[in-house]
C-alpha cells in the first residue's frame, strides 16, 4: 500500500476513534465484502457468516482504540478478529451439537467479483516455503486451519510458551520475507 493509501486508512481510524459513524460506514462498505468471505469460509455458512460479521464489526467499533497502526495494517487487524469470532461461533455452534467444525481449505473469497483465491496462486505457499518446518507447522495450524494456540499446544504435545515463542517468530519472519518480496514487485 502506498503512502497516500495508508494516510488515509489512518485518517478513517482516526475519525472512528472520535466516534464518527460515517467513517465507520465506510470502514464497513470497504471491508465487509473480504471479512465476510473470510468467515463465510471458517463457518461454511453464509447465514452464520452474517451473524458473525455483524458481531465483529460491532467488536470493531468498541475496540477501535486497541489498534495500533505500528503493529500491522488495520485489514490483518480486523481479520484477526473476524477470524476468532467465526472460530469462537463454531466452537459454540459445536458445543451445542448443532455443527462439526471442518478443515479449513486454503481459498479465500475475497468478494472482488465473487471470485476465490487460492493461497498457492498469490504464492502464499511460496513464501511459506522459506519459513523453518517448526515455523511453517505454526503457520498451517494457526491460520490455515484455524487453531487456538493451546490447541496447537495440545495437538503437538509442545508446551505452549513453545508454540507463542514458533507463532510469533514465523510471523515476524513472514513479515520480513513478504516486505522483501513486495520490494521486488
Amino acid at each position: 500500500m502506498s503512502n497516500p493509501e495508508i494516510h488515509i486508512e489512518l485518517e478513517m481510524v482516526n475519525q472512528i476513534k472520535s466516534g464518527n459513524t460515517e467513517a465507520f460506514e465506510r470502514l464497513y462498505d470497504n471491508y465487509s465484502k473480504a471479512l465476510f468471505g473470510v468467515s463465510s469460509k471458517i463457518v461454511r455458512s453464509d447465514e452464520i457468516a452474517e451473524d458473525v460479521l455483524q458481531e465483529a464489526f460491532v467488536k470493531i467499533w468498541k475496540k477501535i482504540h486497541s489498534y495500533d497502526a505500528s503493529k500491522g495494517r488495520l485489514f490483518t487487524w480486523m481479520l484477526n478478529i473476524v477470524r476468532n469470532t467465526s472460530i469462537d461461533k463454531l466452537r459454540k455452534l459445536k458445543s451445542q451439537g448443532k455443527y462439526e467444525i471442518q478443515e479449513l481449505k486454503p481459498n479465500v473469497d475475497l468478494g472482488v467479483n465473487n471470485s476465490k483465491i487460492n493461497i498457492n496462486h498469490i504464492g502464499v505457499k511460496d513464501l511459506l516455503a522459506k519459513l523453518s518446518p517448526e515455523q511453517q507447522e505454526m503457520i498451517e495450524y494457526l491460520y490455515f486451519n484455524g487453531y487456538t494456540q493451546q490447541e496447537v499446544s495440545d495437538e503437538l504435545n509442545i508446551p505452549l510458551g513453545t508454540v507463542k515463542t514458533r507463532s510469533r517468530a514465523a510471523l515476524k519472519e513472514l513479515k520480513k520475507i513478504f516486505n522483501l518480496f513486495l520490494f521486488w514487485i
